[in-house]
């Protein structure tokens, strides 16, 4: 996008990319459709130790902006799920093929299977070495614009260059982890879990920070699912995570009702129309199940409201950043200019995307903040 949009400008930019094509995080997105924005992007859905430091971007390119630029060259988005954007062709390749053309029709250079081994900052400017077929070539450019990723899926690419650089440049790097990353449980309460592997259930999943409603996922390592990502995003080792089984109904008035109809229900049964007959007998370790709705005390009753609707996690760790979407932290907002994103102290040197410490949601976010940045950038270059 920044080369792209500095084409739009006149600028020459030369791209050089570690892989041996570009886009490689695009094509694996939304399951290869990618989602490439959300309909609802503001700073309100990112992560960071400045708040504020995103809506300057965001200011500058909108989501109808990104809508508007793939619609030029024939992107047509879908809603999904919660404002999420498809292309109606369902293939991210289309996406990436919207900026290779570009970059090709305006003459900016993009060189593959490169890996940059260093960069100076000298009074014209800066020298990047990098190595290209076996052989290493030095160049020098008055700009250099690092948006080379996190550390989210080493598979595809994926590596802490970005954080490299920011150190050799002094730059502060708030704390990284990995986020929009499945939650694992060990000990005794592994087995409960695994004997749910593939069971998915709308549910309410919060903390004392914030809350989400979409689907989780039971594996037989833990939790996935949409909703157990975005939570991960706020989670930290040793805290507890809360799920609501039933969001938005309450289970003690269902079972009162159907008890003044069926009180010979058994509790399994009942449970087994709410969820799936496997989630309920799994509760049968936590819940009296053999008994009839008729026959539950207020004590039954109480426990299973509180299972129910305030059901208690406390994950073991994550799955990693082979895992994980993205990388939560990176080069600290305080280093950068919020309008332009150029490194305060080391004029010319930009950094945007997953590396600087901006965060966002699942569902499209992340690419917003990608194009924004591009965008941003290019109007400095």
């Amino acid at each position: 996008m920044c080369a792209v949009q500095a084409g739009f400008l006149g600028k020459r930019t030369l791209v050089l990319e570690k892989n041996d094509r570009v886009g490689a995080k695009i094509l694996i997105s939304g399951g290869g459709r990618c989602n490439y924005t959300n309909l609802y992007s503001s700073a309100q859905q990112f992560i960071s130790a400045n708040e504020h430091f995103s809506k300057s971007a965001f200011a500058q390119w909108t989501v109808d902006d990104t809508i508007s630029f793939f619609e030029v060259y024939g992107i047509y988005g879908q809603e999904k799920t919660l404002g999420q954007l498809f292309p109606t062709t369902n293939k991210a390749k289309d996406v990436v093929q919207v900026f290779t053309d570009l970059c090709r029709d305006m003459g900016q250079e993009v060189r593959c299977d490169v890996t940059v081994n260093n960069i100076y900052k000298v009074d014209e400017g800066f020298i990047v070495t990098y190595e290209k077929d076996g052989r290493e070539v030095q160049l020098q450019a008055p700009k250099v614009v690092i948006a080379s990723g996190g550390l989210p899926i080493a598979k595809i690419g994926a590596t802490d260059f970005g954080l490299r650089v920011a150190r050799q440049f002094d730059l502060k790097i708030n704390e990284t982890a990995p986020a929009l990353v499945p939650l694992t449980i060990t000990g005794k309460d592994q087995p409960w879990y695994e004997q749910l592997s593939g069971n998915s259930i709308f549910c309410r999943v919060w903390n004392d920070r914030i809350s989400f409603e979409e689907n989780i996922l039971f594996t037989h390592w833990g939790l996935s699912g949409p909703a157990i990502l975005q939570i991960s995003s706020y989670w930290r080792p040793g805290e507890y995570i809360y799920i609501d089984l039933l969001p938005h109904q309450n289970i003690t008035e269902l079972i009162q009702k159907e008890k003044e109809v069926n009180g010979k229900k058994m509790l399994l049964a009942y449970l087994a129309n709410l969820y799936t007959r496997k989630f309920a007998e799994a509760l049968a370790d936590k819940l009296p199940v053999e008994k009839n709705l008729a026959s539950l005390s207020k004590a039954d009753i109480e426990s299973i409201s509180n299972l129910i609707h305030q059901f208690k996690v406390k994950p073991a760790g994550d799955k990693g950043y082979d895992k994980a979407e993205v990388m939560r932290g990176g080069v600290s907002t305080d280093e950068l200019s919020s309008k332009t994103l150029e490194v305060k102290k080391v004029p010319g040197l930009y950094y945007g995307g997953e590396c600087v410490d901006v965060t966002g949601w699942l569902g499209g976010y992340n690419f917003q903040w990608a194009w924004a940045c591009g965008f941003v950038i290019a109007q400095s270059l």
